[in-house]
């Protein structure tokens, strides 16, 4: 067999097993608060910018249009957040938190702090990698196209 096709050896299985194994240690974090882990990914961009337009929002998670709108969707229905069109652009919709959205931020302060000490490598470690992480997705975007 090449050794070239071993799952073992392809970096694209281990980042999307890593991927599904921390998705996997939110939840239990995050089902209590009615929310999935893409809704969280959604909360914390608001918590930096809101209000904030669908397509910045969709460039900072690195998700299309058709993926981000049934989260967003889900996110007015829980009552998390508003979405407005641009009164001088339709195309344009704006998203923005709502109290409980806002509220919601204090309850998720905790949630890396708690994922961290379930994890036996030091913090340091773990911003290494992050660090590593932001090296590969700065030389694979182009290459998708995303800038």
């Amino acid at each position: 067999m090449n050794p070239d096709l071993k799952l073992d050896n392809q970096l694209c299985f281990r980042l999307y097993a890593a991927s599904r194994l921390v998705t996997r240690l939110y939840q239990p974090q995050l089902e209590p608060l009615g929310l999935t882990y893409p809704q969280y990914l959604v909360l914390l961009v608001l918590w930096e910018q809101s209000p904030c337009n669908v397509k910045t929002l969709g460039e900072r998670l690195m998700l299309q249009s058709n993926t981000l709108t049934p989260l967003l969707k889900r996110l007015e229905q829980q009552g998390l957040i508003h979405r407005e069109r641009d009164a001088k652009d339709e195309r344009v919709v704006w998203i923005q938190l709502s109290e409980a959205g806002q509220a919601l931020e204090a309850q998720c302060a905790c949630i890396p702090a708690q994922l961290l000490t379930q994890l036996t490598e030091p913090k340091s470690a773990w911003l290494e990698l992050g660090q590593q992480l932001d090296k590969v997705l700065a030389q694979l975007k182009p290459l998708v196209g995303i800038q």
